[in-house]
């Protein structure tokens, strides 16, 4: 039997029970804090008990399949997905997707509505029955019909539905059938919901559903989550062939010490172990970078393998990695745990300095802060912004420019003419004499001022009809110079852009959210240096935009 992970042992012992002996046609799993890990010790458990590991009675076959309730948003999609996957049957563009069906019902069609569904899931239990061997019917007539009755009988299906909150939403009128599918079917089948939200909150009206088997799973333990893991990193070193990595078995023991303090400083925070997880994958390259330099530095291969069995396991090299990397993994789980960036670009950004363990203490902390105030900006805006989509990138210009320039301005943006005389802004000496009194402030010097959302639409359109216009598939229906422009500055995933770069704080939102007269105020917070970079990327000309160029 397949090892269980840690802190599921409860769960497993009384599912593995309940499947191989006498389930309750309905049961409910309500995990909170770890849904996703808790399907997968599922689909584990069901796996065992399919192939005859953990079944206690002899000669009976268990048959499951779960389905997803975001994916399966129709009736059609839940009954094929049903259908299918207790069958194991895959639809084939070269065969027409076509669904599965038995050869004696070719044709025939279990998606229409619940009674064919039914009738498909009669017929899914008959046809693993006979591939399950089915001794064939006794001669006398007295036993003839209790055989008929009796012959698909050593197959139990079991449907498990995930996420039924989002079916609850979609289909309800699904939920009820599904709580009584055993009575309706009359075959021996059991049904497990799963979901994050509780029974109460799903549970149909009138008591059209019968009360379900419970079973809820308690949020992980601190223990439990390390040794999970711990337990991923024997998997995580297969993946890699070289000699030194960051994931060799001899540093096993350094990685249980790393873990064991990123859970301290993280879990009362998230629970989750794939939250965990995910930030343990972004911090331990960096964590362990010092120590591979170190290693590598004896020489080659040999001596590097020869060096790496004993020096992880020295209690100051333990002790000095936490003390200078644990302020890290709050900053990790700032930007990691809302996703303001990927893991990857985190680590490479966030490598330790060279030679960081041959430093004396004070100076490797001086080292490892100076480096990471040097490239925090760096993550925020640059690394950041490079691989935004390119409509964010001309929303991001655009209100640059409506926070830099004054509003008098923008008539010279949108009346420009394809005559280069006049993409510039002409300067005339003044003859006047200068007036006394303080000196003006340049706006780059000021600081970004807040704009109105449809004056940045509005430098947007003039931006993609001036540098983004060419790369649009022409219509027929345009027929107008910038009406094709117009309806993509309209359209609702650029209001959705303009809200994703507020939350990743690229864009600041000045005035109150529930605030309904007028129009919504911004304010751009991007550097120049990371516009200019944006526009270079676009091949927009910033500086003939800017009404005060630097």
């Amino acid at each position: 039997m397949a090892q269980v992970l840690p802190g599921y042992e409860l769960f497993s012992d009384e599912l593995t029970t309940l499947i191989s002996t006498f389930p309750p046609p309905f049961i409910y799993v309500h995990d909170q804090e770890s849904l996703p890990i808790t399907c997968r010790v599922t689909d584990a458990l069901l796996n065992n008990i399919s192939l005859g590991e953990s079944s206690v009675q002899p000669g009976a076959k268990v048959k499951h399949t779960r389905v997803d309730g975001i994916s399966c948003f129709t009736t059609r999609l839940f009954y094929e997905a049903v259908i299918n996957g207790l069958v194991g049957h895959q639809a084939d563009w070269e065969e027409g997707c076509s669904n599965w069906a038995p050869e004696e019902d070719l044709g025939v069609r279990w998606n229409e509505n619940l009674d064919t569904f039914l009738h498909g899931l009669r017929a899914v239990h008959r046809h693993l029955c006979k591939q399950n061997g089915i001794s064939s019917t006794s001669n006398t007539a007295s036993d003839k019909g209790k055989d008929k009755q009796s012959q698909y009988d050593n197959v139990r299906l079991v449907i498990v539905v995930e996420r039924i909150e989002r079916l609850r939403d979609n289909l309800p009128e699904l939920i009820v059938p599904l709580t009584r599918l055993a009575e309706l079917a009359r075959i021996d089948v059991s049904v497990i919901f799963m979901s994050q939200v509780g029974w109460q909150d799903i549970r149909p009206p009138f008591g059209a559903s019968p009360d379900p088997y419970y079973i809820d799973i308690n949020p992980p333990a601190k223990e439990n989550v390390v040794k999970y893991l711990i337990s991923n990193f024997a998997e995580l070193s297969k993946r890699f062939d070289e000699t030194v990595n960051p994931y060799h078995p001899a540093l096993q023991s350094l990685y249980t010490h790393f873990v064991t303090f990123l859970c301290d400083v993280c879990f009362p925070f998230t629970h989750d172990q794939q939250e965990l997880q995910y930030i343990a994958a972004a911090r331990w390259p960096g964590f362990v970078k010092p120590v591979l330099d170190r290693y590598t530095s004896h020489g080659e291969d040999g001596e590097a393998q020869e060096a790496m069995s004993w020096a992880p396991h020295t209690e100051e090299i333990r002790m000095r990695l936490a003390k200078l990397f644990n302020p890290s993994l709050n900053s990790a789980l700032e930007a990691l745990l809302p996703r303001q960036t990927n893991a990857t670009e985190w680590s490479q950004t966030h490598e330790p300095p060279p030679n960081i363990l041959n430093l004396p203490p004070l100076q490797a902390n001086q080292a490892i802060s100076k480096s990471t105030a040097d490239k925090r900006s760096t993550l925020e805006s640059g690394s950041g912004m490079k691989n935004l989509p390119k409509m964010c990138k001309y929303i991001l210009l655009a209100s640059f420019l409506a926070s830099t320039n004054p509003a008098k301005s923008d008539l010279r943006m949108f009346g420009r003419g394809l005559d280069e005389k006049k993409r510039k802004r002409k300067f005339t000496q003044r003859t006047t004499k200068a007036n006394v009194g303080p000196a003006k402030i340049p706006q780059r010097l000021i600081g970004p001022s807040p704009f109105p959302l449809d004056r940045m639409i509005a430098i947007l359109g003039a931006l993609l009809e001036e540098n983004d216009a060419d790369t649009w598939i022409g219509s027929r229906e345009f027929l107008i110079a910038g009406e094709q422009t117009d309806l993509e500055t309209m359209r609702v995933g650029v209001l959705a852009d303009v809200m994703e770069l507020t939350s990743m704080r690229l864009l600041h939102r000045t005035s109150p959210a529930d605030r309904l007269d007028g129009p919504p105020m911004f304010k751009c917070v991007v550097s120049y240096e990371d516009c200019l970079a944006l526009a270079k990327q676009l091949d927009v000309a910033l500086n003939d935009l800017l009404w005060d160029p630097v």
